[in-house]
């Protein structure tokens, strides 16, 4: 089995400590390592890490770098810019071909979630592994422990092999009551972007569901080919469609499969998000750098500074040297709207 890891993402959500110069993956969100790293380290005890492939964005190369140093060098796969899943995983795709049979089976993974139980992670690769060798194309549904607004979900059927389920559907990201309605049922999981599938059957996928980027793929593999891989591919890369894999591939797949999942997962994709998986202190509030709270509850306090909160519940505030964030966690998704604004005012020592 090899590894691709997707680490090409701006974290936006994470403002102000992911930047466009250093966003999420890099971040050291828990404990001393970064996520990329985390991630890369929980592969090792079932992949050699010159299995392990990082698929990333061209101004991050030099961080990957810094974080992977052991990592050969070859083993980055660059991306012109940033783009969305199906095309980062399509251009993957073609420069694994060079160096992996048809048969060679695939994990692929963000750079940015939090997994606590690393053996737990590790078991399900094998039913997963054993699946994509016959073909079928391979998702990780998280078990829900509450009703998420802001996860896609995949309802599962019936079982088709051992700890294996049937697809049935894909939902985007629901409002609250179809939220609890999901739970409730017990047969939706939460959409985690991890996949297994073999290179053949991958590469077949593309060619039916989405020929376009095949086609742009296939071209950018012969100009690899013909010129090497350090030529420009970006007049090619940029006429992918910016669509995710899930709604390129399989939302329209038949042959695939669903491993229903419970590994303390999380996808750290907001200040809310880290706030639930971290440590609490005296009223559950989580202070960084020391602090006090009078009359509060519920407060993720990541100050550079010793800060003491009164009068307030379930607030995050974040500083960094150059700004300070004050949001409701039931806000902490509008976080990427700064962003948004930053880049609308051209402010890019900000951004």
């Amino acid at each position: 089995m090899i590894a691709l890891i997707m680490a090409g993402g701006s974290g936006t959500r994470f403002w102000p400590k992911s930047r466009k110069n250093y966003p999420k993956q890099f971040l050291n969100v828990q404990g001393s390592t970064s996520m990329l790293q985390k991630t890369v380290q929980r592969l090792l005890s079932k992949i050699a890490l010159h299995d392990v492939y990082i698929v990333t964005a061209a101004n991050q190369v030099d961080l990957v770098k810094q974080h992977l140093p052991r990592l050969p060098e070859e083993n980055i796969i660059i991306e012109p810019f940033g783009m969305n899943t199906a095309p980062c995983i399509a251009l993957s795709l073609e420069y694994l071909k060079t160096r992996y049979a048809d048969g060679e089976i695939m994990l692929v993974l963000p750079a940015d979630h939090v997994v606590s139980d690393v053996h737990g992670f590790l078991a399900s690769l094998n039913p997963a592994e054993t699946e994509a060798r016959k073909g079928r194309l391979i998702t990780f549904g998280i078990e829900p422990d509450y009703p998420a607004t802001g996860f896609g979900y995949i309802e599962a059927g019936k079982d088709i092999a051992l700890q294996v389920k049937e697809v049935l559907r894909f939902k985007e990201k629901p409002d609250q009551a179809t939220a609890e309605e999901f739970l409730q049922q017990g047969s939706f999981y939460w959409n985690s972007g991890m996949f297994c599938w073999s290179i053949q059957a991958i590469s077949e996928a593309f060619k039916a569901h989405l020929p376009e980027v095949a086609k742009l793929s296939h071209k950018i593999a012969d100009k690899w080919e013909s010129e090497g891989f350090e030529t420009d591919i970006s007049e090619l890369y940029k006429q992918m469609p910016r669509i995710p894999i899930d709604i390129g591939i399989m939302e329209k797949a038949e042959f695939r499969g669903i491993i229903p999942v419970n590994y303390g997962w999380s996808d750290v994709g907001s200040w809310k998000a880290l706030a639930d998986i971290t440590p609490k202190g005296v009223g559950g509030n989580h202070f960084a750098n020391g602090g006090f709270a009078l009359s509060a509850t519920g407060n993720y306090i990541d100050t550079k500074k010793w800060t003491a909160v009164i009068g307030l519940d379930n607030i995050c505030i974040i500083e960094t040297d150059d700004a300070i964030l004050v949001c409701s966690k039931d806000k902490s998704e509008d976080v990427k709207k700064v962003v948004d604004y930053l880049t609308d005012r051209g402010d890019e020592k900000l951004l």
